[in-house]
């Protein structure tokens, strides 16, 4: 007997931009597009990977404007939706604007887990468009649960319609995420989300723990494209969820065939658990730091471990990516100084 609907959300074409270094063609984003409408995705999520206004020389240049793609996407879609990130201090309101006009019906409003504040005229602005409005706490490991949930009523009194636990580092387990979905379930009244990371290995098992505990929207990216060692991966997520007895609205056979036919023919590699990828979920580091840490080793010619380690003791979240070059220097500085030899006396 089919329990209750659970609204999956595909992140391919948003958090796989990570992966991707932000180089999605139109044609990339046409096809998988295509693919998701077929098999009856109801909401997608088309931009930058760090969302509206992301393009930049800190978080990685486009190589084509998100407001085109979030326009082919929509312009193939005759069942599905498009979702936009958006980070206050990164995209705008104008950019909000300008991304309904080229076909979004979603927002989803990131902060750091202590930082809900900052979106209140960013939720108000989504809910006045007439969008699905959602806020989504990012790097949800690095606060206790009370800290969560006071955060999380901020953004349902702004006018949230979805609140989402983010495990932005793919840090948490499957213990901690029911712990969390439960403590929202039971002090919020809006619905309840959960977007997971694979550094652990944990996104699937934490999404099952998240949707038993209740939550009602779970993202997904197809053959797990995203930062990191990327997300739950879409299609897997569809067959366990329906073989629990969960109704996802999901075709399978299709969902599996732009998995297959269309994203793992783009992919640059596949996503899997590496060491750099296990030590950023063990160190509880932003996923997305991922590639910018690969190309800080290189340049100082350090172990990129040795960086993800000391960011994670820093604490660093998601804008910080100009530490990765700082801790680098210093790591290589200190290396340095420790390999020289003293002078014979």
């Amino acid at each position: 007997m089919t329990k209750r609907s659970v609204e999956i959300l595909d992140v391919t074409l948003r958090d796989g931009s990570h992966s991707m270094k932000h180089a999605f063609t139109k044609e990339q984003v046409r096809e998988t597009a295509k693919g998701l409408d077929k098999a009856k995705v109801n909401y997608f999520e088309v931009s930058h990977g760090d969302g509206l206004g992301g393009s930049s020389l800190q978080y990685g240049l486009s190589l084509v404007d998100e407001l085109e793609l979030i326009e082919v996407a929509a312009s193939v879609c005759e069942y599905s939706k498009i979702s936009v990130l958006l980070l206050p201090g990164i995209g705008t309101k104008n950019d909000l604007n300008d991304a309904v006009k080229a076909g979004a019906k979603m927002v989803r409003v990131a902060t750091h887990i202590t930082e809900a504040d900052v979106a209140k005229q960013h939720i108000e602005l989504g809910r006045e468009l007439g969008l699905k409005t959602v806020g989504f706490l990012m790097m949800a490991h690095m606060a206790p649960v009370e800290k969560l949930v006071e955060q999380a009523k901020l953004f349902e009194s702004y006018g949230a319609e979805v609140v989402y636990v983010t495990d932005s580092a793919g840090a948490l387990l499957p213990h901690e995420v029911t712990e969390r979905i439960t403590a929202l379930k039971n002090e919020l009244s809006c619905e309840i989300g959960f977007h997971g990371h694979n550094n652990l290995s944990m996104a699937m098992a934490n999404t099952v723990a998240a949707v038993q505990a209740g939550a009602t929207y779970i993202d997904g990216s197809l053959r797990a494209l995203g930062a990191g060692s990327g997300n739950t991966q879409t299609e897997v997520m569809v067959a366990v969820l329906e073989k629990m007895g969960y109704n996802t609205g999901i075709d399978l056979y299709s969902i599996i065939d732009v998995a297959n036919d269309v994203v793992a023919q783009y992919m640059p590699r596949p996503q899997e658990i590496n060491g750099s990828s296990l030590i950023m979920g063990y160190s509880g580091v932003y996923s997305s730091f991922l590639l910018h840490t690969e190309k800080a080793a290189k340049r100082f010619g350090i172990d990129e471990r040795d960086i993800l380690i000391e960011l994670g003791r820093m604490q660093a979240v998601g804008g910080q990516e100009d530490l990765i070059y700082e801790v680098a220097a210093k790591i290589a500085h200190n290396s340095s100084n420790t390999h020289t030899e003293a002078p014979i006396s």
